[in-house]
């Protein structure tokens, strides 16, 4: 098992910054790819983005590249995820995810633990 807590996300302005982390215990965390998704209300968990076992490799959705970067400390198990000009689409819970090598980072049925979410709201 693989326990994932994710840090407190907030409120912000549209414009503004924020970095979630996502702490990871239980097992090898370099065994795992490590990912980052979003729900709305109403909507489809989404995939956000998503980084290999080492941090060498990043994966991104459209609609965040050249604004949220994930990296990750495998010394701390922790990864993170900055989110840079925050929109108020952006708002939505933010989960963390740990899977193995392999397979579909971009599918959230392609992970096998996640965090319990946290709100992360862009005000206008």
């Amino acid at each position: 098992q693989v326990q994932l807590v994710e840090s407190v996300g907030g409120l912000v302005q549209s414009g503004e910054s924020l970095r979630l982390s996502c702490a990871a215990s239980g097992r090898t965390f370099t065994d795992y790819t490590m990912g980052w998704f979003r729900q709305a209300p109403g909507q489809e968990r989404q995939f956000v983005a998503a980084s290999n076992w080492s941090g060498s490799i990043s994966y991104y959705a459209d609609s965040v590249k050249g604004r949220f970067t994930i990296s990750r400390d495998n010394a701390k198990n922790t990864v993170y995820l900055q989110l840079n000009s925050l929109k108020p689409e952006d708002t939505a819970v933010y989960y963390c995810a740990a899977g193995p090598p392999g397979r579909n980072v971009r599918k959230f049925y392609d992970y096998d633990y996640w965090g319990q979410g946290t709100q992360v709201t862009v005000s206008s």
